[in-house]
């Protein structure tokens, strides 16, 4: 374990005007409140804490967040509070100690819902201040560092967490090594085989060429030399997974894939970052469409650097990376760059990004996002983004993903625009909306009236942005759709007992139903929300029909013992009249299948596991959906009038759903609840003797449906 004089050592290197009792009154006060516990691997816990700040001291930060890291855990494992912490240690460095503690208590590996709310934690934590998550980072760290002494279930738990959320989050705030380390101890432990395979090649290619990393670094230090050029080289090996994921990305083999050396120029200034480069390219060749300039346009964390990419010795790709020295820190520290201390004082570094304005940057898109799951996608999509600068036609400049399309640039430009979006010019060309855009490109947006998102256009877009918008326009059309079906379910069942839907009757239903107009009524019929029954009984007690004493759905069948539940079966949807036969399932009680439903045949070899059952005899309510597949002529008033036949016969529609639209016709899957199978022919036999429907069946399912046996 680091000592205290050793870890305040850590911290005078680059801050000596740091507050040596502070510190030392803060790694006293952890060790003793820390005292008696142990980690899995056996060593005293408060090794933790300390080794967290050291890796903190690594990124030159101030001595509020050092003191955090040596207190991180106190909170939550120790008789210590937020209170006492305030009294020794202040008011800052207890919101950063209780900021950590929240932060450690969300359950990140939970369920995909879960998740997306838990980030949304996260980012309202990290805008609180964005040392809580620098702390949270390096304590992952470490963990991922010591991970071996846990129980194997855990360490894959923790890599995949780290590997989906911290380090693609440590990538976002610009600590590109910490991503890449995160990045390979998650590798380490989720793919062991694939791992140890890029070592082992990578060891038999140093054997086979030598030590190229030398040989290209000194190569480069003489024509930077000849130049006049005062710079500094450094060069390495990427890192096992980085190497794996280009490996994915392209589709190639391990021999085959050129760019996994990189090398750094860090110069005096930015001029001589452009003469470097010149040097660079006349000494060797560039390989077209690897050339980013960040330090003209630059990241939104702050991160400038000119990228390159030329045929080295022997034909080997190397990639290249030229900035000065204030550039390089920032490149290095990232976000943390804005608290970092050199000689005692905070850096003045131009480079720098107010930790503020980046936290807004990227919680503002997602505050207006409803839907769990495209939060968390689209969180995902921004953090791992690597960027493209594109022009519009006037000149300005568009920071999008890499392989984003033109949909994605038209709604950068505007929601407006591109909801309106119906095709693109690219440098002047027409091309496909799924054009991948490239550094550099004007993009032109061509636009009409009347035009809407289209449900393909979620799988062109890249950006989190654009995904948004067209998920949200895309509802609100479901929404007009659901409102016209409702139109005709509340026509059909008013004129049913000899009324009509006016407006007035319908705003009379909603005010019952304590629902916002006589619009939100139709759509939630529509949807299935409401039943036509709910609605008439707003607005017509007397006319609405009777239940009567009917068969509870709760004691329908015969033959379940006592304590017992049951469901029916989604594959063939069995009803009152046909012949039963039920399948236990551990959890699930009961699964009741019509005799004849081919799902049986999968449990031909567990006699135990079947019921003989029967439908109790008598009057069943209509609360039994099956679907019908239907195909009908695509002409007005045609689907008004199938909605009018099922209400003629007394059933209810529980949900429809458009799975085929051709010029002539349509194809249709429509849920129906019905009494009994009685009752099932007699609507088939109404709707196959309407001209315009074609076809109509019952729907069963043919995949397989994965149920937990015993």
């Amino acid at each position: 374990m680091i000592s205290v004089d050793d870890l305040i050592a850590l911290v005078r290197n680059y801050n000596p005007k740091t507050n040596i009792d502070r510190i030392t009154a803060a790694y006293d006060y952890g060790r003793r409140m820390h005292e008696g516990q142990y980690r899995h691997s056996g060593e005293p816990y408060f090794s933790h804490p300390v080794a967290v700040a050291a890796i903190l001291t690594e990124q030159r930060l101030d001595d509020a967040t050092i003191i955090t890291a040596l207190l991180h855990d106190t909170i939550e494992d120790t008789r210590a509070d937020y209170s006492e912490i305030t009294r020794l240690f202040g008011d800052e460095v207890a919101m950063l100690v209780d900021g950590v503690t929240k932060l450690t208590n969300l359950q990140l590996s939970s369920r995909e819902t879960k998740q997306a709310e838990n980030f949304r934690k996260l980012f309202m934590a990290m805008s609180r201040d964005l040392r809580v998550i620098l702390v949270k980072l390096a304590d992952r760290l470490h963990n991922m560092r010591t991970i071996r002494s846990m129980r194997p279930e855990k360490q894959v738990q923790k890599a995949r967490e780290t590997m989906d959320i911290f380090a693609p989050l440590a990538g976002r705030m610009g600590m590109q090594w910490m991503r890449e380390e995160l990045e390979d101890l998650s590798f380490r432990v989720l793919n062991p085989e694939g791992r140890q395979s890029i070592i082992r090649r990578f060891i038999t290619l140093q054997r086979e060429t030598g030590d190229v990393i030398h040989r290209i670094t000194g190569d480069m230090r003489r024509e930077l030399e000849k130049a006049g050029i005062e710079a500094e080289v450094f060069g390495r090996a990427k890192k096992p997974y980085s190497i794996w994921r280009k490996m994915q990305e392209k589709e190639q083999g391990f021999s085959r894939l050129s760019d996994i050396y990189g090398f750094r120029i860090i110069t005096g200034s930015e001029e001589d970052c452009y003469r470097a480069l010149g040097t660079i390219h006349q000494r060797w060749r560039a390989v077209p469409g690897r050339f980013k300039d960040y330090i003209s346009q630059p990241k939104i964390n702050g991160y400038r650097s000119i990228h390159t990419t030329v045929s080295g010795r022997d034909g080997k790709r190397v990639e290249v990376q030229i900035r000065t020295r204030q550039m390089h820190d920032v490149a290095e520290t990232g976000v943390a760059a804005h608290w970092s201390y050199r000689d005692g004082v905070r850096t003045e570094n131009p480079f720098a990004v107010d930790p503020a304005k980046w936290i807004s940057s990227l919680t503002e898109q997602f505050d207006a996002e409803e839907d769990h799951e495209d939060f968390l996608e689209a969180v995902k999509l921004e953090m791992y983004a690597d960027q493209v600068f594109c022009f519009t036609p006037q000149g300005d400049v568009e920071k999008l993903p890499r392989g984003a399309t033109p949909i994605d640039f038209a709604y950068a430009i505007h929601t407006r625009i591109g909801h309106a979006c119906v095709g693109a010019k690219v440098d002047g060309l027409r091309v496909p909306l799924w054009t991948r855009l490239k550094n550099g490109q004007s993009v032109e947006i061509i636009t009409a009236e009347g035009q809407t998102p289209q449900v393909a256009w979620l799988d062109i877009a890249t950006t989190g942005k654009a995904r948004t918008a067209i998920r949200r326009a895309l509802r609100e059309v479901d929404r007009d759709r659901f409102v016209k079906l409702g139109q005709e379910l509340a026509r059909a069942s008013f004129e049913h007992v000899g009324r009509k839907a006016t407006d007035k009757a319908l705003d009379t239903a909603a005010k019952r139903l304590r629902l916002d107009g006589r619009r939100e009524l139709l759509a939630r019929l529509g949807s299935a929300e409401l039943t036509a029954h709910d609605v008439l009984q707003a607005v017509y007690p007397e006319l609405a029909p009777e239940k009567g004493d009917e068969i509870s759905p709760a004691r329908a069948v015969i033959g379940i013992a006592a304590g017992q539940s049951f469901e029916r079966a989604p594959c063939c949807q069995p009803l009152p009249g046909e012949r039963i036969i039920g399948i236990t399932f551990r959890g699930k009680g009961v699964v009741v299948h019509a005799i004849d439903c081919d799902r049986l045949s999968e449990y031909e070899s567990q006699p135990e596991r079947w019921v003989d059952l029967r439908w109790h005899e008598g009057t069943h309510p209509p609360a039994y959906g099956v679907t019908l597949d239907m195909t009908i002529g695509n002409d007005a008033g045609v689907l008004g009038r199938v909605c009018t036949l099922v209400g003629e016969k007394k059933a209810n529609i529980g949900d429809l759903k458009f799975v085929d639209r051709k010029p002539d016709f349509y194809r249709l899957l429509i849920t129906v609840e019905l009494r009994d199978v009685e009752q099932l022919h007699s609507l088939m036999l109404t709707l196959e003797a309407d001209s315009d429907v074609a076809a109509v069946e019952r729907f069963r399912e043919k995949a397989r449906t994965t149920l937990a046996a015993d």
